[in-house]
């Protein structure tokens, strides 16, 4: 796709994202949790344009990139768009990882 792919962000991943930034909120400050944000963009930016430019999960159809080393973001490639399905936060016992 010329302008990349479109973006869509599954509940799950966006209850996961909420949960990483209100434990943010409350432990780091300000600077890091914009840090967070930025990395976020640019790796949403990255993936829409070139999907296929992390490695592969334990799931053939999922892949996978760590943010920042605490978070690791799960997303599918459909045809027509990106689906974030999972923000995960590596701090967590990873037995709580949805697959």
């Amino acid at each position: 796709m010329e302008n990349g792919y479109n973006i869509f962000w599954t509940d799950h991943a966006l209850h996961e994202l909420a949960d990483t930034f209100e434990y943010l909120e409350r432990e780091f400050t300000h600077k890091e949790l914009k840090k967070l944000s930025l990395e976020i963009d640019q790796v949403v930016n990255l993936i829409s344009k070139n999907p296929n430019l992390f490695p592969i999960s334990e799931s053939l159809e999922v892949r996978k990139v760590v943010i920042k080393k605490f978070n690791t973001m799960y997303y599918r490639v459909n045809p027509t768009q990106i689906e974030i399905i999972s923000f995960f936060s590596n701090r967590q016992n990873p037995d709580k990882r949805k697959k």
